[in-house]
């Protein structure tokens, strides 16, 4: 029963974590192999090879929006991250936002997002709130391994931070084989896209015929591209590009009273000017 007493009488229950029986070995297995010096990427590639069902597999209700065929690096990372598996309870990991829909219509509401708290300001139980599946030692051991190893390769755990070197083409190139975004790197001077097609990409396309790796070079795209605007901007061409440029503004303007889809529709235009002006 529930310690508070009006809640105790509404028939409210506490409840106590209990290690899954199946899944509970899997994390141990993924604090083992971190600790003997896999990364992220070869723990999932390897639980992938072994035919182990990553998480949304094993309960696909609990993540419906998420694909079930191979194990994923975030995945990975959010387990060997969780204290929870200490067997002591964490609160205040996450809080709410809630943000103008537009800055200059306030009438238009807000959108409530949940962001993610420092770990500093966690708030830990004093006491093990249930079963432990790894031992405190072990889980400070393997924290303390993921900030040296993020030393090492000079940049901190997860920073989110761009590379100095700029990329014209960044999160703009998509893959035409399978969609999706292209990564940027430099190899030997030169600045390509790539797509990389690994194990765990292999599991989730598995009838998709594609190369290990496929790379392209940002300056034949960039070649491309200047002529491709230098013609749209030729003297010849100049007054219908400059009307196109000013129906397409028209047309994203909105007028003084909006659906909520159209208000959504605007704000969503916003976020990309946004990121890309970022």
């Amino acid at each position: 029963p529930h310690p508070n007493p009006a809640k105790a009488a509404a028939g409210q229950r506490i409840h106590k974590l209990q290690p899954d029986p199946v899944t509970a070995p899997v994390v141990q297995r993924i604090f083992t192999l971190y600790f003997d010096g896999l990364s992220d990427k070869a723990i999932a590639a390897q639980l992938t090879r072994d035919a182990i069902p990553c998480p949304s597999a094993h309960d696909p209700t609990r993540n419906p929006h998420r694909p079930k065929t191979a194990w994923q690096q975030g995945a990975v990372r959010a387990i060997l991250i969780n204290p929870r598996y200490t067997g002591y309870e964490v609160w205040n990991k996450q809080r709410k936002e809630e943000r103008l829909l537009d800055v200059d219509d306030v009438t238009l509401g807000h959108r409530t997002t949940m962001t993610h708290n420092p770990v500093e300001e966690w708030i830990r139980s004093n006491e093990p709130a249930h079963e432990a599946i790894i031992s405190p030692n072990r889980f400070a051991t393997v924290q303390t391994l993921r900030r040296q190893r993020a030393r090492n390769q000079g940049r901190q755990e997860r920073a989110g931070k761009q590379g100095a070197r700029p990329y014209a083409l960044r999160g703009r190139v998509r893959c035409s084989l399978c969609g999706r975004k292209m990564q940027p790197a430099t190899i030997r001077n030169h600045v390509y896209y790539r797509c990389e097609f690994k194990d765990q990409e292999q599991a989730l396309y598995p009838d998709l015929t594609h190369p290990r790796t496929v790379n392209l070079r940002e300056d034949i795209v960039c070649q491309a591209l200047d002529q491709w605007i230098a013609r749209a901007f030729a003297p010849d061409r100049l007054t219908a590009t400059i009307t196109a440029l000013s129906h397409a503004s028209a047309a994203t303007s909105t007028a003084e009273t909006q659906t909520p889809e159209q208000a959504q529709a605007r704000q969503a235009i916003k976020d990309c000017e946004r990121r890309l002006a970022r």
